[in-house]
């Protein structure tokens, strides 16, 4: 399935800028753009600019520039990322879908492309029936990229009123549940 066949009104829409570091820009390419429809903006190859040592894609969502940036070092070697142990780095950047339907197509295409699925689908919730115990209020799966690097799809994530509520996205307040700054 190509991501020129999915609505405008499916796609990602949230995403802080990010830059990551990967072994090969050319699969990390096919990876972003194939299953999350991200735009190359621009691509540049190590040294083009003399203040830069390391080639770089700038990747977007929407009309910003960038939100992923890639970013590979040819005189790096690198090596696979372990779970076991390792240098302290991201744990996971997450992307938001605009409802259920399209985190729902997301996770349909990460199955069809065969990814791995981490975990999930989950319901963040220790509230809402059929939630994991966990927080956020939200539903939830996590990928790897061919680096290994994990990426949260989510969707309806709680909100906080100006009384430090758990609002969840169907409108109800999560009981017994309050931030503790506001």
């Amino acid at each position: 399935m190509k991501m020129d066949s999915v609505r405008e009104d499916l796609k990602v829409v949230k995403c802080q800028h990010v830059s990551l570091e990967v072994s090969d820009v050319d699969k990390s390419l096919d990876f972003y753009r194939n299953f999350l429809g991200l735009k190359l903006t621009e691509r540049h190859l190590a040294n083009e600019n003399p203040a830069i040592p390391f080639e770089m894609a700038f990747l977007r969502l929407g009309k910003q520039h960038h939100d992923i940036v890639l970013t590979h070092d040819p005189n790096k070697k690198y090596t696979e990322k372990s779970n076991i142990s390792g240098p302290v780095g991201i744990h996971h950047y997450a992307l938001e879908c605009p409802n259920k339907e399209s985190f729902d197509m997301y996770l349909e295409r990460a199955i069809n492309l065969d990814l791995e699925i981490v975990r999930g689908p989950v319901l963040h919730s220790a509230f809402q029936k059929g939630g994991d115990g966990t927080w956020g209020e939200n539903w939830s799966f996590y990928v790897l990229d061919p680096d290994k690097h994990r990426i949260e799809i989510f969707c309806e994530m709680a909100n906080i009123d100006s009384n430090g509520n758990y609002i969840t996205n169907a409108g109800q307040v999560v009981p017994n549940l309050k931030v503790k700054e506001i």
